[in-house]
């Protein structure tokens, strides 16, 4: 007998998903390479950041699972953390931080991570793409 999945982790999955494919397309403009391995080492810091966010969301967000494919709250909240907590450890395990590239991530990942919700509503719900 198959468990039931639990609410949050696909949202989450995807959540992680488009982390890991910021840090591809990063290092790959930056011809750093797109091994497993280069990759995950670029995605870790956001990787741990998008992990708290859902941490947060889940625990501050009324029905987050239900609120998983919104932007306010849950989105926004997935978001900060991934952009913030990803750049403090990145900083402080010897990463670069330059303006450009906290503006440039902070945008690209708010993008992404919007992007998918978007869609998925779309799918899910047709007719409800509205900001709740």
């Amino acid at each position: 007998m198959l468990r039931r999945v639990p609410p949050l982790l696909l949202p989450m999955l995807a959540d992680l998903a488009v982390v890991v494919l910021f840090a591809a397309i990063g290092r790959s403009a930056h011809e750093h390479g797109d091994s497993v391995a280069g990759v995950l080492s670029t995605a870790w810091p956001f990787l741990v950041g998008t992990a708290v966010g859902w941490l947060v969301a889940a625990r501050t967000v009324t029905g987050a699972w239900l609120a998983a494919l919104r932007l306010w709250p849950t989105g926004a909240i997935v978001w900060a953390s991934t952009w913030a907590l990803g750049m403090v450890l990145r900083g402080v395990t010897g990463g670069g931080l330059a303006p450009s590239f906290l503006l440039v991530a902070a945008l690209v990942l708010a993008a992404m991570l919007a992007a998918w919700r978007g869609l998925a509503r779309l799918v899910l719900h047709p007719g409800t793409l509205t900001q709740d």
